[in-house]
């Protein structure tokens, strides 16, 4: 696994955890440098979601068509629905606070955009 990742317990089946917050940065983005251990932290706050650091050209594959205008670009997803896929502010307080909207409203309307946790399990 490269990047920086909270990775499910062991209880937990890496296609059954539910909850992914993606970060898609560059390693040369300096925002992006300085947001990691931030994404880090809210990470340790978070066990029960996967928190993955993904950089967009060292997995270029994995993200190749998912349309990253800046950096940091989040992305969370419930399952197979990606919910949330945008960039934001590089401050976990703007990530927290979406993700636990999205937790309390479960049956909102997914964006189309590619399954990122089935193909991080894949």
């Amino acid at each position: 696994m490269s990047g920086t990742e909270h990775a499910p317990s062991e209880e937990h089946s890496l296609a059954g955890y539910g909850w992914l917050v993606a970060c898609l940065c560059a390693d040369w983005c300096g925002a992006c440098r300085e947001f990691r251990s931030d994404f880090d932290a809210l990470s340790a706050r978070h066990p029960d979601v996967w928190f993955r650091w993904i950089d967009i050209e060292d997995e270029a594959a994995l993200v190749e068509d998912i349309d990253v205008d800046n950096f940091p670009t989040i992305v969370i997803q419930h399952d197979a629905e990606v919910l949330f896929l945008g960039t934001i502010l590089p401050k976990t307080s703007i990530v927290e606070r979406q993700l636990s909207m999205l937790r309390a409203e479960p049956m909102r309307a997914p964006i189309e955009a590619p399954d990122l946790l089935a193909r991080l399990t894949a």
